[in-house]
């Protein structure tokens, strides 16, 4: 759902990494070669940063994290199990590395969640599941009752929260059948819809905006520019900017007290964030999950660690990448471990190396379990 790269206004980036790779290539080949792929003299000076793949050579990495230190419960990810047998395996992988429960953020209504309800029925202890909302009609001046009773019979049909509802700057847009492009979560539209969700204890999961490098010049000053290329959002006119999605996102969360937000991504304020600490700071009913952030933040961990101690009851353990062992075993060791840098493919595709969080067990436990319960209303 995110806009396609438009090639034909940018070329493809040439980063050139002189320095390092000019004195790289100089030393005397290792006998321990990997099957990394060599690069003639006279290719280095072409390099494209997208094929480069450095490995580190420090030792700095402890020993690595099998399982999590507490039960997880992942409060973002998706109904990526498309068969009985994928969905055994994926209860298998969590019990191997520590997953108690994961909530899977729908977006659906209507039938298609009914039927969602029913494939993951097999392990109803071991998955939450969230609807969307309905925003057929939402252009009506009428819109509301019919978006509201769906709620309530999504909820009957054992919804236990919204989302992931979407929003990049054009409207909401996670959502099936119809998409509301053109209306925020602020708008007075949704306040029936906000408030009922009040009412049921739903918690809404919301993802709004990007990263600020998807805002930011396609060009060799771009830091995220790997991921930013493939997210881009500075060619789309008329869009609501990163600030102005977070002014929105907190229109949402100061007009309804009585709702529980969970900001998606850190409510993609990696590169600042201040700018979700100042959020935490004025509104209690607000709290954010770290879901496929972990590379945006691995690489100051020393910062991330000062705000998850601060923010320690508003923060929550997410994925967003799909089912792998690699992946959450990678999450567990930025989380859990010291380890200074370290390359990890299977969440990470910019050019910097990733360093652990070293959070204590005080915070490693909210984080992976007790806010997580307290938002569901879960039972010790």
């Amino acid at each position: 759902m995110s806009p396609k790269p438009n090639m034909t206004r940018y070329s493809q980036p040439h980063i050139i990494f002189l320095f390092f790779l000019l004195s790289f290539f100089s030393c005397e080949k290792a006998d321990n070669s990997t099957d990394a792929e060599q690069i003639p003299d006279n290719q280095v000076n072409t390099l494209l940063l997208k094929d480069y793949k450095p490995e580190s050579i420090y030792n700095s990495h402890g020993p690595a994290v099998e399982k999590a230190a507490f039960p997880i419960i992942d409060m973002h990810a998706h109904p990526y199990a498309k068969s009985e047998a994928q969905l055994d395996e994926w209860v298998q992988l969590m019990d191997k590395v520590g997953i108690d429960k994961t909530v899977l953020l729908t977006y659906e209504t209507g039938s298609a969640f009914d039927s969602l309800v029913q494939a993951y029925k097999k392990y109803e202890d071991r998955f939450i599941l969230f609807c969307g909302f309905d925003y057929t009609g939402y252009e009506s001046e009428d819109f509301g009752p019919a978006a509201v009773k769906e709620l309530e019979r999504c909820f009957a049909a054992g919804a236990k929260g919204v989302g992931e509802l979407g929003d990049k700057g054009k409207g909401l847009f996670y959502s099936r059948p119809t998409k509301a492009f053109g209306m925020h979560i602020d708008d007075p539209k949704m306040k029936p819809l906000i408030q009922k969700c009040a009412d049921l204890g739903m918690p809404i999961s919301i993802h709004v905006a990007e990263p600020i490098w998807m805002y930011q010049t396609m060009d060799t000053s771009n830091d995220g520019l790997m991921n930013a290329f493939k997210w881009r959002l500075d060619d789309q006119e008329g869009i609501v900017d990163h600030e102005g999605m977070l002014k929105i996102l907190e229109n949402a969360v100061a007009e309804n007290p009585e709702t529980t937000f969970i900001a998606c991504h850190y409510a993609n304020s990696s590169y600042d964030l201040s700018l979700l600490g100042e959020l935490f700071d004025k509104y209690p009913n607000l709290y954010a999950d770290n879901s496929a952030r972990y590379a945006e933040t691995a690489s100051i961990p020393r910062t991330v660690n000062k705000f998850y101690t601060r923010y320690a009851d508003r923060l929550v353990y997410g994925t967003d990448m799909g089912i792998s062992e690699g992946m959450y075993k990678t999450t567990l060791r930025i989380l859990e471990t010291a380890d200074e840098h370290f390359y990890d493919r299977n969440i990470s595709s910019y050019h910097w190396a990733m360093h652990g969080f070293d959070l204590s067990p005080l915070v490693l436990e909210k984080v992976y379990r007790e806010n997580a319960r307290k938002i569901l209303n879960l039972q010790p």
